[in-house]
Parts: structure tokens; C-alpha cells; sequence
């Protein structure tokens, strides 16, 4: 009698940690977020936009909400490319071997890139409190490094990466990292 109370228990709480995963994943894409440009969207209020005649119809339930394209191994492999095209970039700023283990910030980075690689929009995820000269730094880092190779097949999307961020304005991405320090 014990040990069916106690495959319920673990039947029960299976349900309520898949349930609370679900929740969490359907509330990834719930808040708006303005382009880092501050820039408005082509179809502001006030504006009308036309679609060409012979293009598809526009659509009126475009979403309103930025969603993040799911991290699958494809995304993941083409944020590599994406980092390596940076790193060729500014091959003088990357910090060469492990970094720190207190470096000085950490910032998530939400780059948009169209189906021809150009990007499209940077918006951050965490931005350090600490160090809020460091985003808009990465962010003309970014901008100046379009167009990223073109992400074929996979088209336009928003990938993440995690810049780690020296004091001596060298950096490594999350992607590409060679590890940290432990002293």
C-alpha cells in the first residue's frame, strides 16, 4: 500500500514538472521588446502600408511579440558560424586562452539576422548593472560585423549568445569559449 502512495507522489509531481516546463517555455516569448534602436516598426499607427499586387497578401495577425528562434542543434551550429565570422572580425579583441573567473560583465545577446544574414535588430537579455557602457559597445560590434554569413536553409531568425566581457575591452562568446579560469 506504501509503494503505490509513493508511485502516485512521484506520478503527481512528474505532472506538475511537466506542467510548470510547459508553462515556462509558452511565457519565453510574452513580453514585447522594442528594437535596441529605439526605432519604430514600419506599421506604426498612422501609416498604412500596401502589399505589392503581385505579392502575397499582407497579414493582419502578424504577432506583435519578437519570439526567439528555438535553440535547436541547426540554430546552435549557425551561431557558431556567426561567432567565428566575429572573431575574424576583430580578431585584435578576443582575449586569447581562458577567461578570469570574475570578468567583468556578462551580457546575453539576442541578434536578429535577416534570411541573407544581414542583421536586423540587437535587444539584450541581461545587461550588467555594473558595466551599462558594455551593451551598446557590443551592439556596434555586432552592426559593424554585418552582414553574418548567410544562414541558408534556416532563413531569418534570432539567435542568442552570451558575450564575456574583460575589463580590458576583450572578449570571448559563449559559443566560442575556451572556459574560464579557476583562479
Amino acid at each position: 500500500m506504501a509503494e503505490a502512495g509513493k508511485r502516485r507522489a512521484a506520478a503527481i509531481a512528474k505532472a506538475v514538472a511537466t506542467a510548470a516546463l510547459a508553462l515556462s517555455l509558452a511565457a519565453c516569448g510574452v513580453f514585447d521588446k522594442k528594437p535596441a534602436g529605439g526605432g519604430e516598426s514600419p506599421a506604426s499607427p498612422g501609416t498604412t502600408a500596401t502589399a505589392p499586387d503581385d505579392g502575397p497578401p499582407a497579414k493582419s495577425d502578424v504577432p506583435t511579440v519578437r519570439l526567439i528562434t528555438t535553440q535547436t542543434p541547426v540554430v546552435r551550429a549557425y551561431r557558431k558560424i556567426g561567432a567565428r565570422h566575429i572573431y575574424t572580425k576583430y580578431a585584435q579583441r578576443i582575449y586569447k586562452g581562458k577567461i578570469p573567473p570574475l570578468v567583468y560583465a556578462v551580457v546575453v545577446v539576442e541578434t536578429d539576422i535577416d534570411a541573407n544574414g544581414k542583421v536586423t535588430g540587437v535587444t539584450f537579455s541581461r545587461i550588467p548593472s555594473h558595466a551599462p557602457e558594455v551593451p551598446p559597445m557590443i551592439e556596434e560590434l555586432i552592426k559593424a560585423a554585418s552582414p553574418l554569413p548567410s544562414p541558408g536553409k534556416l532563413g531569418g531568425h534570432t539567435y542568442i549568445d552570451t558575450w564575456l566581457w574583460d575589463k580590458s575591452g576583450k572578449f570571448q562568446l559563449d559559443s566560442l569559449t575556451q572556459g574560464q579560469r579557476s583562479r
